[in-house]
């Protein structure tokens, strides 16, 4: 390690005093004009990833659907997976070294992680749309070089492109090509070939009108039109040539304030989606007849993969294990349509992604998604062998015909994460396949009234939970209290949890009528203000 480099470098991005920072579940994420120290040292943590695991490393520059002031950074993993949990703890010791004890705290890192300065490192940089991008990505380079490492700079890219490039990379090829061209040629090609396999199109032309937030999403879905099929007519809003990213529009925006994006007219049923700023989320929704807004969020989509995904495994006679894995935000309604009506097992995980994918991967067909639009599916090694090979050797034509699809969908999920672009392909082609209008999709269930509320809390450690953060253990009384408050209320269940990032308690409740989620959830709240420290006037109806 050249160590005059290093203080040389070091002193170019130079840490604010007094600023601390977490590497949390979204990676570092704050002011842009806070970030240049982070993202330097964020080449500096990827490199010694890199060679510690002898594989290429991710870093992508983005905030996803936070204001476009934000910015952040995320490292990835060699399969395209979120960065592991122990060196979350190293990324976190690192952006809060003060200069002069960077070079001890690397030594430090490169003995308790058995990393070996003298191999090679590569690492696959990507950025969104943001103003604050480029200039940090160039950090992130300085911070790369000053140890050594290779780099390859994707530029613009969505965060799921860059987990594919990486996954890429590291399989050889074997996932796929680690070029743009590459991703969009895979994905068109399983689209193409399953729309092919759609006897009954029911519209001959698939209208959709997609919202991009005003972020990337829009550059690459312009990127890609090319490779569509004809019958697939996309239209692209919010593309960030006249307003702000995620202003007013995005999935995110979408999802909290259950209404339609600005920059977007719909007409009474028309098919519409929206991602968020870096294309890692997606949900769909339409206006009824009536004028009524219509939210089709995570729970939904992953309802309808699940539907189509069991049917096909099926057909194909295999006894392959399968499972929806969802958050305790998922809405009630969908885990009894998916465990009672379909049939398929439900498990309930912490938030956040890492847990959900984690757990999807125990299964041959692990379906997972957080109700705010991010998710994908997971197929076992076992599970995709069997499935090719059923389409190179099965004499039953149904057989063959169902492993083929299932082959085409495999090819068309991105595994490493959840991805909006591939996400909506997916949920275009089962719409086509099964002839499903978004009414009809809709109608699969009713989602249950609920309310999302926040309190404000003095310190957010004193919320301790279990069962997957659906039942409180601390403070003393509390998850007593929201018990009783439960029973008041019909078809109702209510649960909280300390937020990641911040000192706020967040509540979620549900029940048979709005009037009473909504009830049901300021009760809820005053019970967490008065047992967990509320800070300010207690939270009003």
């Amino acid at each position: 390690m050249d160590s005059e480099a290093l203080r040389k470098y070091s002193a170019l991005h130079p840490k604010p005093a007094g600023l601390t920072l977490q590497y949390g579940t979204a990676g570092f994420r704050t002011k842009a004009e806070q970030l240049d120290h982070i993202m330097f040292r964020m080449g500096l943590l990827a490199v010694l990833r890199s060679k510690a695991v002898t594989a290429t490393i991710g870093i992508m520059v983005t905030a996803s659907h936070n204001p476009e002031e934000d910015n952040g950074v995320k490292l990835v993993d060699p399969l395209g997976e979120m960065l592991h949990p122990s060196w979350e703890e190293y990324a976190t010791q690192l952006a809060n070294a003060e200069e002069q004890e960077l070079q001890k705290v690397i030594t430090e890192i490169c003995q308790k992680a058995a990393v070996n300065l003298h191999k090679d490192a590569s690492v696959f940089i990507g950025r969104d749309t943001r103003p604050s991008s480029k200039k940090l990505s160039q950090s992130v380079i300085d911070g790369v070089q000053v140890l050594g490492g290779q780099y390859h700079d994707y530029g613009l890219v969505t965060t799921p492109q860059l987990h594919y490039m990486v996954c890429c990379q590291n399989t050889q090829g074997q996932y796929g090509k680690a070029t743009l061209e590459g991703y969009y040629e895979k994905l068109s090609k399983a689209f193409m070939e399953l729309i092919k396999q759609s006897h009954c199109s029911g519209e001959s032309q698939r209208h959709l009108k997609i919202d991009c937030a005003n972020g990337i999403g829009a550059l690459k879905l312009s990127e890609m039109k090319p490779y569509f099929p004809q019958e697939v007519l996309i239209h692209i809003y919010n593309d960030g040539t006249k307003e702000k990213l995620n202003h007013l529009c995005g999935a995110d925006f979408v999802k909290v304030h259950q209404k339609p994006p600005g920059g977007l007219d719909m007409k009474p049923n028309e098919r519409c989606c929206s991602f968020d700023g870096d294309a890692d989320r997606i949900v769909y929704y339409y206006k009824d007849t009536a004028g009524h807004f219509h939210l089709i969020d995570g729970d939904k989509i992953a309802t309808l993969i699940s539907i189509f995904l069991k049917e096909l495994l099926a057909k194909v006679k295999q006894s392959f294990k399968m499972a929806v894995v969802q958050t305790a935000y998922a809405n009630g309604n969908s885990t009894r349509y998916l465990q009672e009506t379909l049939k398929v097992p439900v498990h309930c995980v912490k938030t956040g992604v890492k847990h959900l994918h984690h757990k999807a991967q125990e299964f041959d067909v692990g379906v997972y998604f957080e109700a705010n639009g991010h998710g994908t599916v997971l197929f076992s090694k076992a599970a995709e062998t069997k499935i090719r090979q059923l389409v190179k050797e099965e004499k039953d034509d149904e057989k063959r015909e169902a492993a083929k699809m299932l082959e085409n969908m495999i090819d068309l999920i991105n595994q490493t994460v959840g991805d909006a672009v591939s996400d909506m392909l997916v949920i275009e082609a089962i719409l086509a396949l099964k002839g499903l209008t978004v009414q009809q999709w809709d109608a699969l269930y009713t989602d249950l009234p609920n309310r999302l509320l926040k309190v404000q809390v003095a310190d957010r450690r004193v919320i301790d939970t279990t069962d997957a953060e659906r039942r409180a253990l601390t403070p003393p009384g509390l998850q007593e209290k929201i018990d009783a408050l439960v029973k008041k209320y019909k078809l109702s269940r209510a649960f909280v949890r300390p937020s990641g990032t911040e000192d706020v308690v967040r509540i979620y409740a549900e029940a048979d009528t709005q009037e009473n989620a909504d009830a049901l959830a300021h009760e809820v709240s005053l019970a967490v203000f008065h047992l967990a420290g509320g800070k300010g006037a207690p939270p009003q109806p």
